[in-house]
This record gives structure tokens, sequence and C-alpha cells, in this order.
């Protein structure tokens, strides 16, 4: 294994596991799909497990829309796996096709006829040659912006939820893995229509473009977001091997700093908007002892805010420094004269 790879694992906390963590029991999930425990109770699946393939295949096809001078469009596929108690494992994914005309620049993104059909087809030919995993859930991305759920997406992973669960949605972002050197990918379940989640909390903490942030919020009661954990076994070796020698290739003729250059420009115009905003509430705030806020009160929302703007700026910069290192080590090894 290349140290590269080694890197990659690390970075993402891949474990390996036994081989019989590929092992079907058709009976077993059988057994479980007639009980449908998920049914009475909407918090049942409480983690995930991702084999490394599927992860590098779903990044792979998410980094491939994602070129310099150019919007990043966003991308599609299915996931297979099975389920062991109350953990959701993927084994593998596969990428959809996207019909022309379909939005793929905003969070708009959603299976259309051609992309079902293709996925029943899949499915058929797989089972013939020996493959059993069942479809799973779906996985997209959203290039610069997070891993959350959109309104769009809510809709449609709450239709695939009611037809075909166990059902996942798995959402990763190329743009902040390339930035970042780590895979930025998160799980979720989405609850159904009507029903308000007991002790609900603000979501966990997320980097999301200002012009994005209505529609985080206004549906972040809708799911909720599931651990995921990583392995991979002595079977996914060659094939492991086969996909990084692709992915390494990619990544290291690419340039983060270059790839990137408007997600950087347009995540610094966000920070600013959103240190204005608070800026303006703080001003605002100086009048709440004679309004309808306690000052004390109104001091620790500014502060919230403030922290959170404080922390994206923080990670951007860590991306861009981590970017730059980058390029200077791959100056040193490649541009650098022989003596």
């Amino acid at each position: 294994m290349s140290a590269p790879q080694q890197q990659w694992e690390a970075a993402n906390n891949i474990k390996p596991v036994d081989d019989a963590s590929y092992r079907f029991d058709a009976e077993q999930q059988q057994k479980l799909l007639n009980a449908r425990p998920w049914k009475s109770d909407n918090h049942y699946f409480k983690h995930v497990r991702m084999s490394a393939v599927a992860l590098l295949k779903i990044m792979m096809h998410a980094g491939a829309e994602v070129k310099p001078n150019k919007p990043a469009l966003e991308v599609m596929g299915m996931m297979q796996g099975r389920v062991e108690a109350n953990t959701m494992i993927v084994t593998d994914a596969f990428a959809l096709p996207i019909p022309p005309g379909v939005d793929r620049t905003f969070t708009h993104v959603n299976p259309g006829h051609e992309a079902m059909e293709y996925m029943v087809q899949y499915q058929e030919l797989i089972k013939e040659v020996g493959k059993k995993e069942n479809i799973i859930g779906w996985y997209h991305s959203h290039p610069g912006y997070g891993c959350w759920l959109s309104g769009t997406d809510v809709g449609t992973q709450r239709t695939q939820q009611q037809y075909l669960d166990p059902f996942l949605a798995v959402v990763v972002d190329p743009v902040r893995s390339i930035s970042a050197g780590k895979v930025g990918i998160g799980s979720f379940r989405t609850y159904p229509e009507g029903y308000t989640p007991p002790n609900a909390q603000a979501s966990e903490w997320q980097s999301v473009p200002a012009d994005r942030i209505e529609d985080f919020g206004v549906h972040a009661a809708c799911y909720y977001q599931l651990p995921m954990s990583f392995f991979k076994s002595s079977l996914d070796a060659k094939l492991l091997d086969l996909l990084w020698r692709k992915y390494w290739v990619n990544t290291l003729a690419a340039s983060p700093l270059i790839t990137n250059r408007q997600y950087v420009t347009t995540s610094i115009g966000d920070i600013v908007e959103k240190l204005d905003k608070v800026e303006g509430e703080s001003t605002h705030g100086r009048f709440a002892g004679i309004g309808f806020v306690p000052s004390d009160k109104k001091k620790k929302e500014e502060e919230s805010q403030l922290s959170k703007v404080t922390r994206e700026s923080n990670k951007l910069s860590v991306e861009v420094l981590h970017g730059l290192c980058r390029q200077v080590i791959k100056a040193e090894l490649f541009n650098t004269p022989k003596r």
C-alpha cells in the first residue's frame, strides 16, 4: 500500500475487519424485513458502517464534477448493503445517470424516471452474477455547501423510506473534501411527515453558505444524522488498490487552490456577510434593555453567532493552508531540478 493511501485511510479512520463483514445472510435479512422494527421506532437506526471501496467510489464520482473555472455539479448514485440490528452497512455504490436539463448546480437534484429504470436494471443484473446485497440508500453531492438535507432531499428521502425502507440518505461534499484532505460526508434518516422529535436540539454545527441557511434551518428538524464509521477487509485490497491509483492520479494532478478558487472566494464573502449581520444585531442589542429581549439573553445569542462565524473562518484558513502546503510539497518533488 502506498504512503498516500495509508494517509487517506488514516485521515478517514478506516479500520481493518474480518472478511465475514461481507457475508450476506439472506434468511436473517428477510426476517428483519418482515419484522420491520423501524416502523415503530423513528430512531431505530443508530449507526452507519461503510466500506472503503464504497467511500472511494462515491468520492471519485462526486469529485469528477469539480473542475477549475466551472460550476461544480451535483451527482447522484445508489448504495448497496444490508442491515444488522440497528446498524446500516453499506458495502458498495454505483452512479446514476442524471437526465439532461436537470438543475445540478443547486440542492434540487433528484432521481428521475431514467435513473430509477437504470437502478432496477442494475439490481436485476447484479443478482444474476451472484451479488445478493439489496439497495440500501442513495447518495448525492453538495459541492461546496456542506452535508445536510435540503427541502428537495427531505421529500425524496421520505418517499424512499415510505416505499423502500430500510433506506439511507448520504451527502458528500467533494469541494470541502479536496480542501480538507478528508472526505466530508454525512448520513441521514428522515422523520415521518408531521412528526416532532422529542427534546429537539440544534443540529450539529455546519458551515452553511448564507444563501442556503434558510433552507437548512427550515428542514433541520425533519431528519437526524447517523454517526458513520468506515472499514476494509482483505477482499477489498485489490479493488481498493486499483481505484486508488485512478483517484491518486487525479488528486496529484489537481491543485486545490485552483479547483476550489470559487469556493474560497464565496466562503470569504459568506463570512463577511455573516459578520455584518452579527454586528448589526449587536448594535441593535444595545437598546435591548428597553425592548422586549433581555440584554443578557441577547448577548448570549450574539456570542453564539459570532463563535460560529469564527469557527467557519478558522476552518477556511486551515483548508487554504492545507492547499498551500500540498502545492509546496509537489513543487519540491516534481519541479526541483535534480543535482
